[in-house]
């Protein structure tokens, strides 16, 4: 706030001064987010049923030559990387609110994996990943024996 709106000079300097904090905080804001620092990037859904797990990903925009996608026991982890816009000579963002960069996401899921029968598929930016669950994780039926 200005501190005396009579005073020109001080007024000046002090709007100059919040032009300064505010250019900062624009180029700060337009450097945008780096995404491997958000914990919840890709958004996520995971679904479960007896035979294994159905994950789906929001990555609008991503090559899939970019992702990576690792199960190890009972735990999946989500990698790639999204490029940067290209800017031609003299473009400027007006607004930037998708970040780019490198990513990682892992959770762990309620059972152990088949590894070797997992499925990925991308479809309108959306990555589906079917994780069948591992032969030895499966619930057993005891057949109990009359003495």
């Amino acid at each position: 706030m200005l501190s005396n709106p009579f005073n020109f000079r001080s007024s000046f300097r002090e709007a100059e001064r919040l032009r300064r904090d505010m250019n900062e905080l624009f180029e700060m804001l337009d450097r945008g987010p780096r995404l491997s620092v958000a914990a919840t990037y890709p958004a996520m859904n995971v679904w479960t049923n007896p035979d294994g797990a159905i994950v789906t990903a929001e990555l609008p925009g991503i090559n899939p030559e970019d992702l990576e996608i690792s199960v190890q026991g009972d735990t999946l982890t989500l990698r790639g990387n999204r490029s940067a816009d290209a800017l031609g000579e003299g473009e400027a963002y007006h607004r930037r609110e998708r970040g780019n960069g490198q990513f990682q996401r892992a959770f762990q899921l309620p059972f152990a994996v088949d590894a070797a029968k997992v499925e990925a598929t991308y479809e309108l930016g959306v990555l589906s990943i079917t994780l069948p669950r591992a032969e030895s994780d499966k619930p057993r039926k005891i057949q109990v024996a009359s003495a």
